[in-house]
């Protein structure tokens, strides 16, 4: 986890849908230029939303819960169980930046285009540096569905 400053500032997301409180863990699927997230959408679980998050540079996924969001260090900026949100000014980003300052073709400017997400889920948080989150695909939570969820899920394992 990361160290937050004075200048994280938490904003709602508003560019995917929200996510079914106590539904099952999403899957999460990634590879070098792009990351997807399935979990179920709000406020019944009738439908599976694929978030893609393009040219994702670092994705946290675990701890807190809803019952421990209040140990987040975002916590006390707006952070809550059930939500999308997107950090500015994110310390996150700032660190990766200074992490990266000795590569002898260093350039500020790749990090200043990077942007930070959070999805606070029942059982844990996702958080994923990249450039976008876009909305890739939007189905019914249906057999076919959970046939593809299980799928992951048992390849997960």
């Amino acid at each position: 986890m990361y160290t937050v400053d004075s200048l994280d500032e938490v904003l709602n997301f508003e560019g995917v849908p929200g996510h079914s409180p106590g539904a099952p863990m999403p899957q999460i699927l990634a590879n070098d230029v792009s990351l997807l997230l399935a979990y179920e959408t709000a406020p019944g679980g009738e439908e599976y939303a694929i978030v893609k998050f393009i040219w994702p540079r670092a994705h946290y996924f675990g701890s807190p819960n809803d019952e421990t969001m209040r140990g987040h260090p975002l916590a006390e900026r707006g952070l809550m169980p059930y939500g999308v949100f997107e950090v500015r000014n994110s310390s996150w980003i700032r660190a990766l930046e200074q992490m990266n300052w000795v590569h002898p073709n260093h350039n500020a400017s790749r990090f200043r285009a990077l942007r930070h997400f959070v999805f606070t889920f029942h059982d844990n948080t996702f958080e994923c540096v990249a450039n976008d989150a876009v909305l890739a695909a939007k189905f019914p939570n249906d057999e076919t569905a959970k046939k593809l969820l299980g799928l992951m899920e048992r390849h997960l394992s």
